[in-house]
């Protein structure tokens, strides 16, 4: 059970785009060489891929952070900076990736290919892209931008065609075992069965299907009593859920009790789930010692429409054909289930979003991180280093911005860590 971890919490950071280069061509006997300053390079993105040789997520439990590396600045002779590798990061198959802020998905890491979750910054240019004919000698350089970063919320959720459901003691785990070559512990008490048990079942044809074994579902499942609530996730993705009722009722319960109670725990959690194509198997035949038991229950299931199945895995009683019957309504329905992308990152309307507000001194400020990035490799000593940002402070609308909020010559302006007199 501590070795079972189905759900993490991490951060997750891409690595910044490398800076621009601010520098001239120097060689003996070459005039004028002018600017050859090389762009920075690619930050690292962060990739997660499916491993089937994982089965839990205890990796991220122990290590929370993840960062991919920076792009290397630019340098001189039109050198570009070196882009950062990627980071891969190896997850089960069938594993969520949240924002933990909103609950929003991120990606559904259930396919073969590596699935992007941050993308790594750009590399700035170089002075050498700022050469016109007017400006020969550019005294500045774009800086790289930033790697996306997202705290996330990793949860796996089993890919599996068929779930077993029931109370526990059923015969969940014996039925796995016997129609599939997993082994999962077979015991006669409750909760033997601690963790979610995966097998994969060979079906007529040729074809196979993979079905899991649920542990822990009694009443109050859905409201975190027992074993279910860690689990019921894992029911998600069932293309075709398989409930076990022990007709024979060797505990003294009432199988239709039990049909309905689990019922109501898979309603409880989602509502769906209760909607979920199903088969009734009605287990323990062999320790039947009153056949109106077993009849009461079928007449019941099938007035509600489900297909009812009588066995006894322990037995091995109708194995064969069950297994060809759940291989027929697999053919019937859809494909496993697959969550599609709901997060949408926060961006700058244009790349180039700014606010402005007055500070308890009555000064201008300009939120504009991408100003503030302009500004850290910025000369603004040079004229030409100094009509670039005036130009941009244009382009962008800041200057209209500041005049409709009644900026007035002489009034200090701040963007950042920088401060500026407004001149007219």
């Amino acid at each position: 059970m501590l070795n079972f971890v189905d759900r993490a919490q991490i951060k997750l950071a891409a690595g910044d785009g490398g800076d621009g280069a601010v520098s001239f061509h120097r060689e003996k006997y070459v005039a004028a060489g002018g600017p050859d300053g090389g762009d920075g390079g690619r930050g690292g993105s962060i990739f997660l891929r499916a491993d089937d040789n994982l089965s839990t997520l205890l990796d991220f439990r122990y290590k929370k952070k993840y960062k991919a590396e920076n792009g290397e600045n630019g340098s001189g002779k039109n050198c570009t900076g070196k882009s950062a590798p990627d980071l891969t990061l190896r997850v089960p198959r069938g594993t969520l990736v949240l924002d933990a802020e909103s609950g929003a998905v991120v990606a559904d890491v259930s396919g073969d290919e590596p699935v992007l979750v941050c993308r790594g910054g750009k590399g700035g240019w170089g002075n050498a892209h700022f050469a016109t004919p007017t400006r020969q000698i550019p005294r500045f350089a774009k800086t790289g931008t930033k790697g996306e970063t997202l705290d996330a919320v990793l949860e796996l959720k089993l890919l599996a065609d068929v779930g077993l459901v029931g109370f526990p003691n059923v015969g969940k785990s014996t039925l796995l075992s016997v129609i599939s070559a997993a082994r999962p512990k077979v015991a006669n008490y409750h909760f033997t069965t601690l963790i979610p048990m995966l097998g994969v079942v060979s079906a007529p044809e040729g074809g196979s299907f993979v079905a899991a074994d649920i542990p822990g579902l009694i009443e109050g499942a859905s409201q975190g009593v027992g074993l279910g609530f860690d689990f019921l996730r894992h029911v998600e993705r069932c293309r075709l859920l398989l409930h076990l009722v022990d007709v024979s009722s060797s505990e003294g319960r009432d199988p239709i009790e039990d049909f309905e109670t689990i019922n109501a725990e898979l309603r409880a959690f989602n509502e769906e789930l209760a909607s979920r194509p199903q088969i009734a198997l009605g287990n323990k035949t062999d320790a039947l010692t009153d056949p109106a038991l077993e009849e009461r229950f079928r007449a019941h299931v099938e007035g509600l429409g489900y297909e009812y199945i009588s066995i006894s895995a322990a037995a091995h009683k109708n194995i064969d054909y069950l297994k060809a019957r759940v291989w027929e309504r697999l053919k019937e329905l859809p494909a496993v289930k697959t969550f599609e992308r709901e997060y949408a990152r926060a961006e700058a309307p244009a790349g180039r979003g700014f606010e402005i507000s007055r500070s308890d001194k009555g000064e201008f400020v300009i939120d504009a991180p991408w100003l503030e990035r302009i500004l850290e490799q910025s000369n603004l000593e040079d004229y030409d280093s100094l009509q670039y940002f005036q130009k941009a402070l244009l382009d962008s609308g800041i200057i209209d911005a500041l005049l409709e909020r009644g900026v007035k010559d002489g009034d200090a302006v701040n963007v950042g860590e920088y401060s500026f007199e407004y001149l007219v």
